[in-house]
């Protein structure tokens, strides 16, 4: 049997010390976050004896147990499906490496591309092995969108073909609503009847993303939540052939087009948007894919509501539980990324949260659902697996906040709060920061769309006004600036072993778990307001997030 580290145990003893301090029952005191308390989840959920908190390991399952026991001590009441879990059945795919082949065959002449120098591909969740051979119609980019007067299939014939499209997106469009539109791609080729999608590198890409770097991920698992009946969620049945295509081998997809690949890239360059057309010749896409069944637990509790009528209304705080499990870099004698900053810092966060609600003597007027979800590195699974079947009705749920990768290395004087332009949450977010002398700013970062990339967008898909925190970019400390400490972690430490204990304090000299209790006061007065407020948070007229998700929301209010 596996002993608790050292460490850990005494995480566990200063968090029980932490938790047994309560005031006089005769005095009502507004309470304050404890950076100790803060301290000791973050010690415990990043120790080296939960291994990464891989999506379905035993590590994330200990993870997940940790959470639910201390909401439990708090006094919160069980919002899972089992207790206080929701277990999420997933399904885990790995391509067999030596299966994959394409190869174009035109004008009787066939060309063998070379894996995965010039082309790479993943496991599939549906098949288990794929063998299509099809004409190719290129779509451009394979956008479709009508609040933006786009449809690259206009005019297009794709049924029984594979499609080749551009990775990315034109530059014109704004990032947040850009990177919605283009989440749905495969979504737009299997409407039409396609049967593969080859996705082509391209020199833009390349600056952002060199091609080698992806072969980094070739041996990485597709992960997909399963519905009731069994069916994979976000795969597409018609879609069977896949491929991601280096740019210099793409050239012989276009050779007797009307047009070349150095013509389409001279339009991208010209940030000009080219329209498909019909390519001749057929493509053969093969791959082996091997599948297994897990499940891995999303956390859910709650506090009730003290309104009559509003507690049956719900504010609900999340924060990802997992994290990436063991590195494949041969480089690294430490093998287990701990995610201390991504995302223990969050979960330890949401916690403290609980703990200052569960120790006030006036409950909120709405009732707050604490939910600690998996496989958000896996693509967001536990959250969407949630927001389709959530342990609350979905329209009772009036908000969402969410934590994730709060970067705790220096004394921020800002916040930022994506998603607070589309809602009402933004103004609240304003207020709560202001009473702990804390500013809000604008998203520092908007070409990266990071309002579309944490949990809380699965539930603005479902039309409930949400927030994701995150620390901004100024320091209290003139000694230090912010957003190069925050750079230089994205850099060195995301998604690496050294995110832990021992590797940021030795690059950035402490962790500031004062800074995290700061976070949670923030935190707690958002949630607070919101509860409390006779009205329900609304989307903005102008939100394209509002327009297309929120209509309904909005009439509820």
């Amino acid at each position: 049997m596996k002993l608790m580290s050292v460490s850990a145990l005494s995480a566990m003893l200063v968090l029980a010390g932490c938790q047994s301090t309560t005031a006089p029952s005769s005095v009502v005191v507004q309470p304050k976050a404890s950076a100790k308390a803060i301290e000791a989840h973050m010690t415990f959920l990043g120790d080296d004896s939960l291994e990464g908190r891989d999506t379905g390991s035993r590590g994330h399952q200990i993870a997940s147990n940790y959470i639910a026991t201390q909401l439990a001590g708090l006094g919160l009441e069980p919002a899972g499906e089992q207790g206080y879990f929701q277990s999420v059945p997933m399904r885990k795919a790995l391509l067999v490496q030596s299966s994959a082949k394409m190869s174009l065959t035109k004008d009787g002449k066939t060309t063998n591309f070379e894996y995965p120098k010039q082309f790479f591909t993943g496991p599939s969740t549906l098949h288990a092995k794929v063998d299509v051979t099809a004409p190719l119609v290129f779509v451009g980019y394979g956008l479709v969108s009508k609040e933006f007067n786009l449809d690259d299939y206009a005019n297009l014939d794709v049924k029984g073909k594979i499609v080749v499209m551009l990775s990315g997106r034109p530059k014109s469009l704004p990032s947040e609503e850009a990177a919605h539109i283009q989440s749905l791609k495969a979504e737009n080729a299997a409407e039409r009847g396609a049967v593969g999608v080859i996705t082509l590198h391209t020199p833009s890409e390349e600056k952002v993303r060199p091609y080698a770097n992806s072969l980094m991920y070739l041996t990485s698992p597709r992960m997909r939540w399963l519905h009731k009946d069994g069916k994979a969620e976000g795969e597409f049945e018609s879609l069977t052939g896949s491929a991601y295509l280096h740019p210099d081998a793409a050239k012989v997809l276009f050779a007797g087009a009307s047009r070349s690949l150095d013509d389409i890239f001279a339009d991208l360059a010209a940030e000009k948007v080219p329209t498909g057309f019909a390519l001749e010749g057929t493509v053969n896409l093969k791959r082996e894919s091997t599948t297994e069944d897990i499940t891995s637990p999303n956390v859910a509790a709650v506090l009730p509501g003290s309104d009559p009528k509003l507690k049956d209304e719900y504010v609900v705080i999340t924060a990802h539980s997992d994290h990436i499990g063991f590195s494949n870099d041969v480089r690294s004698k430490d093998k287990i990324n701990n995610g201390l900053m991504d995302n223990a810092a969050g979960v330890s966060i949401m916690l403290e949260t609980a703990r200052l609600f569960a120790q006030q003597a006036q409950r909120p007027k709405r009732s707050l659902l604490f939910v600690a979800v998996t496989g958000e590195e896996k693509g967001l699974l536990g959250a969407d697996y949630f927001a389709h079947y959530p342990t609350r009705p979905i329209d009772k749920l009036v908000a969402n906040v969410n934590i994730d990768m709060p970067v705790l290395l220096y004394p921020f004087a800002d916040i930022v709060a994506f998603g607070a332009n589309h809602s009402s949450l933004g103004a609240t977010v304003d207020n709560a920061a202001a009473a702990v002398g804390i500013t809000q700013s604008p998203d520092p970062m908007p070409e990266q769309a990071i309002f579309t990339r944490s949990d809380h967008y699965t539930l603005v898909q479902k039309g409930v006004p949400s927030v994701f925190l995150m620390t901004g970019f100024t320091s209290k400390d003139p000694k230090q600036k912010g957003g190069e400490v925050w750079g230089k972690f994205f850099a060195k430490h995301y998604h690496k072993p050294t995110d832990d204990k021992a590797g940021l304090t030795a690059d950035f000299g402490a962790i500031r778990y004062d800074a995290g209790a700061t976070f949670a006061d923030i935190n707690f007065g958002i949630t607070t307001q919101v509860a409390n407020n006779p009205q329900r948070p609304v989307w903005l007229k102008d939100s394209f997030f509002g327009k297309i998700f929120g209509k309904d929301y909005n009439q509820q209010k």
